[in-house]
């Protein structure tokens, strides 16, 4: 069985809330789960003690057998300090696109352009 450490959604419309489970991966996101490990609640402050909460013995007992955490749910343990930190892939979501790069190569060749006239001047 594919277990993963995954957030499970609960509330209403616009308040959520997490609990932090321990599945297996071909269960639906918010179906049934072996145990709940923790909750999360993005509601809270940042730098709030009760935003996560876990059970960091029984998770690190699902690591051992196993489990692979979500995305999220390691950034959560990483915070932590229950595993280590890991690299991640740089999308390139902040790069600007290819029409936009081409205008700033436009911009800068006419502002060279600009500083010679200036200087054979």
């Amino acid at each position: 069985m594919a277990m993963k450490l995954r957030l499970a959604r609960g509330g209403s419309k616009k308040r959520p809330h997490y609990a932090i489970v321990a599945s297996d991966s071909r269960m639906p996101r918010d179906g049934r789960f072996i145990e709940k490990l923790g909750t999360y609640n993005p509601l809270l402050a940042k730098d709030d003690e009760r935003r996560v909460i876990m059970n960091v013995e029984r998770v690190q007992y699902w690591l051992g057998e196993g489990a692979q955490p979500t995305d999220r749910v390691s950034r959560m343990l990483e915070a932590a300090g229950v595993v280590g930190k890991k690299e991640r892939a740089n999308l390139k979501k902040g790069e600007p696109g290819k029409k936009a790069k081409d205008r700033a190569e436009e911009k800068a060749a006419k502002a060279a352009a600009a500083a010679e006239e200036a200087t054979a001047e």
